[in-house]
């Protein structure tokens, strides 16, 4: 059997040159008056993958 990837992961979840695992952050999308403008800010940011997810994560990828 092929082994394919897990395709929303793969659309969600960029592999830098380092092999760190950038992500988007939760919350960023509507809902935004109610926020400080620096948590705001921060969304723009881009947000890592710990490494306790990174095994998981990896495999999903097929990497």
């Amino acid at each position: 059997m092929k082994v394919k990837t897990h395709k929303v992961a793969a659309k969600r979840i960029k592999v830098t040159a380092g092999g760190k695992l950038i992500r988007r952050h939760q919350g960023s999308r509507h809902l935004r008056l109610k926020k400080s403008k620096r948590r705001i800010r921060r969304f723009h940011e881009p947000a890592f993958i710990g490494k306790e997810f990174k095994r998981n994560i990896k495999r999903l990828l097929k990497r």
